[in-house]
């Protein structure tokens, strides 16, 4: 059978840089993957990517290897019905464009609404609502074409209006969404256009290469025209393959399957495979969804921790799964708050991280070392770098330097939430490395519950408003992604209150850079500004892990946690607990 192939004027129709990327895999300049990224980021469909692809000869290794993804083995012939049953806290909701907590909440309604792309397992962002998109030349016109054949629980078509009114709730500051942070800059309301009934264009008013993974970011889920404010109160129209039928808080959550959903099976009828997902709230210690979980009570879990991790490995009624992430906990300083406004005194903490012990001991050795930039070199624009040194001796003879009582005695407050064993192995390890260079810590854990809500003395959010804290961040598929949300100017999550002007404008060169290769040179001296001048400590990146029951087939782990479900279904003769 001849080898099915794509030719150069068929990738030149999809955009003028593919040709050129093309080459760059051939050469061994870029690796199989960011082609893959960047061709279907430019419009080319995942099947065809992956043909063309084969114009490389050996792919270049990422930077630093990273865990390969795991999924559940698939033998069984895929059956129908059975209850998913899910650990993981049910917490107040309202919109979902203002969800926070690392998509714990947009999972429970990830099965009911959807979102316009998907970033997959692999890093990489197909069309999901959408059937297809392209670009301009230039980045700056994105044309959406929609999926003709979805509709709404109450009967309407998703049609472009329906996006338009999405982008315009992203957009609104009033709603108050992480990702208009995305956006700002870009694309305003004004910018988007209806073509027709399936037809959007994005009318940018800057170069943007990540339209595709903002769309597909948790916050950026879909709702209808009439939606009521609450995600949560089931009177809500969705496109989803299963239904709201209760959300219990700090209870339950539970969905159950629709008839008439728009994909098909690979057994000819409409998915899902499953009957129903339910949630169970078990509070936020992990050893009672431990407990649960040995006992029969549920499959799996959300995000489970290290701890988890460590109990559950060897356990042959459970299959645990990895992939390599760009989540992290990130410590960080607000630096316009003395003494922080001095940034060797930032410089100083970051020093006494041990990052490799730092990730053997909080992370089980999982992961990959970082770099005080929040660039993960599971990100394609990555720019190789050197790892900072631990060295808490320099960081005392500059404090010393700084001169005065408050440099030779630094001491400093860490808050942060206590629900996840990694960080507070961080914060612990972090004091006792940083006493070596005469810091005091004074750790400051509380329930992470309470350090991502608003208390009284910091009505935004406690994250966003101590002086020292360590935040946990989800993977986002692209650095320049993630950067606006916390690192520029009028940025709703910039908690550290760091803007540094070089930086931002480097980063918005780099947003609306193509060339991979570019890319990663000017993505080089932002993550060395960052690194040296910035607000912020990465000691490690977090591998994601997922444990399933084995019952339930073709579960993956997911970089961002994400709980693609659509396509699992159970068999009970793989099920070890009944």
């Amino acid at each position: 059978m001849k080898k099915p192939t794509v030719s150069i004027q068929e990738l030149e129709q999809v955009h003028p840089y593919l040709p050129q990327a093309c080459q760059q895999l051939e050469q061994g300049r870029i690796s199989r993957r960011e082609f893959l990224r960047t061709a279907t980021l430019l419009g080319l469909s995942a099947g065809t990517a992956m043909v063309a692809a084969g114009c490389g000869a050996a792919a270049t290794p990422p930077p630093t290897a990273t865990p390969a993804p795991t999924a559940t083995p698939a033998a069984s012939t895929i059956q129908r019905g059975g209850t998913l049953r899910v650990a993981s806290q049910v917490l107040p909701v309202s919109h979902p464009a203002r969800f926070l907590r690392l998509s714990q909440s947009a999972n429970q309604f990830r099965p009911v609404f959807e979102y316009l792309t998907v970033t997959n397992r692999d890093n990489i962002t197909q069309p999901y609502m959408l059937d297809s998109w392209s670009t301009s030349d230039d980045l700056t016109t994105w044309t959406l074409n929609l999926r003709q054949n979805i509709a709404w629980t109450n009967g309407d078509p998703f049609t472009a209006e329906h996006v338009k009114f999405n982008f315009e709730q992203w957009l609104d500051p009033e709603i108050g969404s992480s990702i208009a942070s995305s956006w700002a800059g870009f694309l305003t309301p004004a910018g988007v256009e209806v073509v027709d009934d399936y037809t959007v264009r994005l009318n940018l008013d800057q170069p943007l290469l990540a339209v595709p993974e903002i769309m597909s970011d948790y916050p950026s889920m879909v709702i209808h025209p009439s939606f009521d404010g609450d995600i949560s109160s089931g009177d809500n129209p969705s496109t989803g393959p299963y239904t709201l039928d209760e959300y219990v808080l700090g209870s339950h959550a539970r969905v159950v399957r629709r008839d008439d959903y728009w994909q098909v099976g690979q057994d000819g009828q409409p998915l899902p495979y499953l009957d129903a997902i339910e949630w169970r709230d078990l509070g936020p210690d992990q050893a009672e969804w431990i407990s649960a979980l040995t006992s029969g009570q549920v499959d799996t879990m959300f995000s489970p921790n290290i701890e988890t991790v460590r109990t559950l490995q060897g356990n042959d009624n459970f299959y645990v799964l990895t992939t390599g992430t760009a989540q992290a906990r990130v410590l960080r300083f607000q630096v316009d708050r003395e003494p922080w406004t001095d940034n060797r005194y930032v410089q100083a903490v970051k020093m006494c991280q041990d990052r490799q012990e730092i990730m053997n001991i909080a992370g089980l050795g999982q992961g990959l070392l970082g770099y005080d930039t929040h660039v993960s070199p599971v990100h394609p624009e990555f720019a190789p770098m050197e790892v900072p040194e631990f060295n808490p001796a320099a960081a005392r003879v500059l404090l010393e330097s700084i001169g005065g009582r408050e440099g030779r005695r630094l001491s400093l407050e860490l808050t942060y939430g206590d629900s996840e064993p990694d960080t507070v192995a961080f914060a612990e390890l972090l004091k006792e490395n940083a006493a070596k260079a005469g810091i005091t810590i004074i750790l400051n854990p509380m329930p992470t519950s309470e350090y991502l809500s608003p208390s009284d003395e910091y009505p935004e959010g406690v994250w966003l408003g101590v002086p020292v804290g360590i935040t946990p961040w989800a993977h986002r598929p692209l650095a320049v992604q993630v950067l606006p949300l916390a690192y520029t100017a009028g940025a709703v999550w910039n908690e550290s209150h760091w803007v540094n002007e070089e930086f931002s404008n480097l980063l918005q060169q780099a947003q609306g850079t193509l060339d991979i290769e570019a890319r990663r040179s000017i993505m080089a001296e932002l993550q060395r500004i960052q690194s040296e001048e910035g607000s912020i400590g990465i000691s490690w990146w977090l591998s994601s892990f997922a444990v399933i029951n084995p019952g339930f087939q073709n579960v993956e782990a997911h970089p961002a946690n994400y709980a693609l479900w659509n396509e699992v279904w159970y068999d009970p003769a793989r099920d070890p607990l009944t």
